[in-house]
């Protein structure tokens, strides 16, 4: 099949979980044992086949677009910067213009994606395109890193996505997810979070699921950059 899709990493955050680390420099940017967040988003993109790249920003906007134009692919990204936060929802949906494709692949850029994740995400593209419905990536507690919450995100009935309650088996929202431009349609408002999206979806039973056979490592404070920091590349 072939992967006709355009990529987006949201990068637009405050990352104030990260705090000193971020206060002077946006959280995509954290080196990792000599790669930033950022580019390693990039680098995953890039190896699944994607051809363009889309980046939101904020926060410290002039730094992150330093550290792309140092990259050789720099054409192939095209950065987008917000001048008022729009959430995730607001900022894909502000990006769709943008978008040469109407397959979207997103991604957050506190994960550290490694090479093993690849046959996961390639996974999930495939499901996505082949059954023309958007699908999530999650991941089983057990495979999880850099994460402490008790409670799960969602739970997967037959590919079909429902939300977590309590006693259920938990699974973790990778940060990966893969849409048609579409699911937008019924949303007007400029700024609003993915999970309006996700839950009008579940309530139509349109938002499907692959799980992770690889381990994830979650960058969201110190203590999973603390843990990721220890792997070796």
């Amino acid at each position: 099949m072939t992967l006709n899709f355009s990529g987006m990493i949201l990068a637009a955050g405050f990352g104030k979980r990260m705090m000193p680390l971020t206060k002077e420099l946006p959280k995509p940017l954290i080196d990792i044992n000599g790669i930033t967040l950022l580019d390693n988003a990039i680098d995953f993109l890039k190896k699944l086949g994607c051809r363009q790249i889309i980046i939101n920003t904020h926060y410290h906007p002039l730094k992150i677009e330093k550290s792309i134009n140092r990259r050789k692919d720099f054409n192939d990204i095209e950065l987008i910067y917000e001048k008022e936060i729009l959430d995730t929802g607001g900022a894909v949906k502000n990006a769709a213009p943008y978008c040469k494709n109407q397959n979207l692949l997103i991604i957050n850029s506190d994960i550290f994606w490694r090479q093993e994740n690849i046959v996961d995400a390639k996974l999930l593209i495939n499901s996505c395109l082949s059954n023309k419905l958007p699908y999530l990536l999650l991941a089983e507690k057990d495979k999880s890193f850099g994460i402490f919450k008790s409670e799960g995100d969602f739970i997967l009935n037959k590919k079909k996505i429902l939300r977590f309650k309590e006693g259920q088996d938990i699974f973790f929202y990778s940060g990966m997810q893969m849409t048609t431009l579409d699911i937008f349609n019924n949303f007007s408002k400029k700024n609003f979070s993915f999970n309006d999206v996700w839950d009008d979806l579940i309530a139509k039973e349109k938002l499907c699921g692959e799980i992770m056979k690889t381990n994830w490592y979650h960058v969201g404070d110190v203590n999973g950059l603390a843990i990721v920091k220890k792997l070796n590349s």
